[in-house]
């Protein structure tokens, strides 16, 4: 393939959630045009990449459509992928195979893929008398839109379910209008491992993505759950963790023509493989990072990708780390404590050196790089090495040389490696077969 071809990328978002991929596309010499539906957040992404407002007036100009990873797009998607375009997005499918917990672990069951026993409730009272009949430690896990309110999944740590049936008390008073459908799933422990893949129309693109998400505010994994605070990760020809899970899930994906990235986040110990839940849409800082794990022109890959070519693609060797840099009031919504704190900060960099550096929530004003939005993501920072120390190493460097006021980061991303790869290589989940 011509990697000289010069393309127009059109990009649909509903928060701006992927600007950073559409900036780095037109870096790379490629027309781009970008949509953010939501009015609120238009301002993400100015002055980087050039704005539309009706983005199906540039369909036909487009050579690849990409869609960002907010559920209900996947019918958008779809249906333009139907009329013959080349379009990375979802479809109903699979956005509800993330959206409804219930129907995703169905779907693995049968896939063929083991999965915790869990029970979905409407109604808060009969949850708490399953508990009560049934003592063990339990996950609680909302469906639906309040599955990306974070705080409210609650991982039990109590043998007999006592807290369990406290939160769910807590919740009945206070989030009842909230949470309409939720899991209790039996809890195990383990390693909390996702291993992801990109899927072409027909199959899974290979090397394949193991990584480690980092949801704790804290660092130690302390504080309250956020979207992410960081992930560490590898690339890896098809292993063990692969072919037990994601991989069972090709031919039904394969009948979707669904084009993008897919992972399945799982605890796994000495007993097993246990799939928590899907992640069918790009993730967030996942392809921040994964961009710089690429030895092809992003450009080039997602073409591919959206085309259904090349089925293998080239990545770099070693490991990979990305930190969050978060202002207030993340991971809280706060208008208030965002316009007094973070709004319209400024993005300082001691030398002039971006490499590693992913926007998030900014704009650019007379060169300035500048917060916006209003969740109080700035921005993503990532390095590689040939080991996890190295790759920590870089990004924390790079770090080092940007200041942000009241940024706040973890500056523990890839710990947890030292001690959950033993346990994986020891159990055989990450061994190439």
């Amino acid at each position: 393939m011509n990697t000289q071809a010069k393309r127009n990328f059109l990009f649909i978002s509903t928060d701006g959630l992927h600007v950073d991929c559409a900036w780095r596309i037109l870096r790379e010499g490629h027309e781009v045009r970008y949509c953010t539906e939501n009015k609120n957040e238009a301002d993400i992404g100015d002055g980087f990449v050039p704005k539309v407002d009706d983005w199906a007036a540039h369909v036909d100009w487009a050579d690849v459509i990409v869609f960002d990873d907010v559920l209900g797009q996947g019918e958008k998607a779809a249906a333009l992928r139907a009329k013959g375009k080349r379009v990375i997005g979802g479809t109903p499918y699979t956005d509800k195979l993330e959206d409804d917990r219930s129907f995703g672990q169905d779907e693995l069951k049968k896939a063929g893929v083991g999965v915790l026993p869990y029970k979905e409730f409407d109604d808060f009272d009969a949850a708490i008398a399953h508990v009560k009949a049934n003592p063990r430690k339990y996950v609680i896990k909302p469906s639906g839109e309040a599955q990306n309110i974070k705080r409210l999944l609650f991982v039990g740590m109590e043998e007999d379910g006592s807290d369990v049936v406290r939160v769910l008390e807590a919740y009945k008073r206070v989030w009842s209008d909230t949470i309409k459908i939720f899991q209790l799933q039996n809890r195990v422990t383990g390693v909390e491992v996702a291993v992801g893949g990109f899927f072409n129309g027909r199959e899974f693109m290979e090397p394949i993505n193991i990584n480690f998400e980092h949801k704790k505010l804290l660092p130690g994994n302390v504080g309250p759950a956020t979207g992410e605070m960081g992930t560490s990760m590898f690339w890896t020809g098809p292993n063990k963790l692969y072919r037990e899970t994601l991989a069972k899930m090709a031919p039904r994906l394969a009948e979707e023509g669904y084009v993008g990235y897919i992972d399945v986040n799982c605890i796994v110990n000495g007993q097993g493989i246990y799939p928590l839940e899907f992640t069918a849409r790009f993730g967030y800082p996942t392809i921040q990072i994964q961009s710089d794990g690429l030895n092809i022109p992003l450009s080039d890959f997602f073409y591919q990708m959206a085309a259904g070519e090349e089925p293998r693609f080239k990545a770099k060797k070693g490991f990979q780390v990305g930190v969050r840099l978060v202002v207030p009031p993340y991971p809280f919504k706060d208008k208030e404590t965002f316009e007094s704190f973070s709004k319209n900060a400024a993005i300082i960099f001691k030398k002039p050196a971006t490499e590693g550096v992913h926007i998030h929530d900014v704009k650019r004003v007379n060169d300035e790089w500048l917060v916006t939005g209003g969740a109080g993501l700035a921005l993503v920072v990532s390095g590689h090495g040939a080991t996890m120390r190295e790759a920590q190493k870089q990004a924390y460097g790079r770090i080092q040389n940007i200041l942000i006021p009241n940024m706040y980061f973890r500056d523990d991303i890839g710990d947890r490696w030292y001690e959950d790869s033993d346990r994986l290589h020891t159990w055989g989940y990450l061994r190439e077969s």
